[in-house]
């Protein structure tokens, strides 16, 4: 891969934008760079967590405004169609993070502008270094939120406080993100990946059927009746009852030895 890097440490995978000279923004290869690196992090047994970061100064700034050129630049009849394509493969992007069935965090390491911040947004959860800058900034280009930030932010930060920030674009800092819900954690820069490591393998320990089956039901609480998250908890404990996992706890507890 060229714009995505990808490394391994104690079953967390740290998958880092890496265009640093254009503050991380997305283009196309780059799209398919990080759909691959999601989805080997979701078939992997290996990985039982996912960090995604930035490489530089920047988490990432958005779409590539290059890319916004060359669509506005293509015949009239063929910009609409050209940009719904463009929409299926940005959806597809934001759905492996949202999707996946391990723990994620975004550590964003500096600015997270526009798309930026809705991929980070799509994930489990937040950790900003200090003095990082978050924006929905798309108002700015004449654009809507495309990439969830109209579905993940009011779930944060309440449907009100989501419509200003969307509508105005304006620049939050950490400590007012922190205080909102829109971030969970702020760490000095240089203590960012580290903390962001110690807390996905914190998160990470359970057994992986439980976790991946837990997330899935959570992601749809808000959406759902209490009988509907009542039967999919039936569904997933009777597919926890037959794990490996399940059998060792409790031969454990009963035998009164470690797991």
């Amino acid at each position: 891969m060229t714009h995505i890097l990808v490394s391994l440490t104690n079953g967390v995978a740290t998958i880092t934008l890496n265009r640093p000279e254009l503050r991380n923004a997305l283009n196309d290869e780059m799209r398919a760079e990080l759909i691959a690196a999601f989805d080997w992090a979701d078939a992997s047994r290996e990985v039982r967590a996912v960090i995604l970061t930035g490489a530089g100064k920047g988490f990432c700034s958005g779409g590539d405004i290059g890319g916004m050129r060359a669509r506005l630049d293509a015949p009239a009849g063929e910009v609409a169609f050209n940009g719904w394509k463009r929409q299926k493969q940005t959806h597809r992007g934001v759905g492996v993070i949202r999707n996946l069935s391990k723990p994620v965090i975004a550590a964003v390491n500096g600015a997270a502008f526009g798309l930026g911040l809705d991929m980070a947004l799509a994930c489990d959860f937040i950790i900003v270094a200090e003095g990082a800058k978050l924006s929905m900034s798309f108002i700015k280009r004449g654009l809507v939120s495309d990439g969830g930030g109209m579905y993940f932010l009011p779930r944060r930060v309440g449907l009100s406080k989501a419509k200003e920030l969307i509508l105005t674009g304006r620049v939050v800092e950490p400590e007012e993100a922190l205080s909102i819900g829109m971030v969970d954690r702020i760490a000095a820069p240089e203590a960012l990946l580290a903390e962001a490591q110690a807390w996905a393998e914190e998160l990470s320990q359970g057994s992986p059927a439980a976790v991946a089956l837990t997330k899935a039901i959570l992601d749809q609480t808000f959406e759902s009746t209490a009988d509907e998250i009542f039967t999919l908890g039936r569904e997933a404990q009777a597919i926890c009852y037959t794990s490996a996992e399940h059998r060792a706890s409790v031969e454990a507890f009963l035998n009164k030895t470690k797991a």
